[in-house]
């Protein structure tokens, strides 16, 4: 069997999907801040390039399968949020890519991206350029101009940044020419730890609560976990580049035409 890496393995979707992956028989190499094989804060650059050296070191350079589930919600400071969510993941996303392609069979890569990047209006652009150039400097600075509504944008906008590598990474030659098979999950409203942070909040409790859920009730992070194994099975070898949006129905209620969009020249 394999060896995949999982970023936030110890609660909510990351510890479903551990669960999972190791009963079918895979040797997982957990990164957290508590209970994973590598413990780390990847709020911290130092803590995660540390991160990145201890998985390939245990790895031996050899990776079968990553998934990229940390990750922090409202409330949260925005800033820290926005590094957690996104420079933690690109960091495991490009630095374990050579890893990945060296693995004998076909490694599949699962990024935790979220329906806020559709369910969230006016996400600046200008926010996601500049997370995608890795340029935090300058998301902390957008960030800084969006006063009390960067707490939001920081969520969605971090989400964004990982659907858009996904969408432009996973079809190239570093990535599919490579035998990696890189994809996207987008949950709903889940109930983890992270969301019960925010339902516990005086203010974004109520928010949380009315926003629109056509199946009803909030997902668990068994269902999500569910999604992303089978995401790390065979059964995803023809899957590249894809975001898969398991949100109870809020994307297609939101914005049922949007997507498919018509395509022209």
């Amino acid at each position: 069997m394999g060896t995949i890496a999982i970023t936030g393995s110890a609660s909510g979707i990351g510890a479903a999907t551990r669960a999972l992956v190791e009963a079918r028989g895979e040797r997982v190499i957990g990164i957290d801040r508590r209970d994973a094989e590598v413990v780390v804060d990847l709020a911290d650059a130092d803590g995660r390039a540390e991160a990145l050296a201890l998985v390939l070191e245990q790895c031996g350079g050899v990776l079968d399968g990553l998934v990229t589930s940390a990750g922090v919600g409202p409330p949260f400071d925005p800033t820290q949020m926005l590094v957690i969510n996104w420079f933690g993941t690109e960091v495991f996303l490009s630095g374990l890519r050579p890893a990945l392609a060296a693995s004998p069979g076909v490694a599949r890569v699962v990024a935790v991206s979220s329906n806020s990047t559709t369910t969230t209006p006016s996400i600046p652009d200008t926010l996601v350029d500049a997370c995608l150039a890795l340029d935090q400097a300058g998301a902390a600075s957008v960030l800084a101009e969006l006063g009390d509504a960067a707490m939001f944008y920081a969520y969605a906008g971090s989400k964004m940044a990982v659907a858009r590598y996904v969408r432009r990474n996973a079809p190239t030659a570093d990535w599919a020419g490579a035998g990696i098979r890189l994809n996207a999950i987008a949950p709903g409203a889940t109930l983890t730890p992270l969301l019960q942070s925010g339902l516990d909040d005086a203010t974004f409790g109520p928010a949380i609560r009315d926003f629109p859920v056509p199946t009803g009730g909030f997902g668990t992070p068994e269902q999500i976990g569910a999604w992303i194994d089978a995401m790390l099975s065979p059964m995803a070898d023809f899957l590249c580049g894809s975001v898969i949006f398991v949100d109870g129905g809020t994307d297609a209620l939101v914005r049922p035409d949007a997507w498919p969009a018509t395509y022209s020249f």
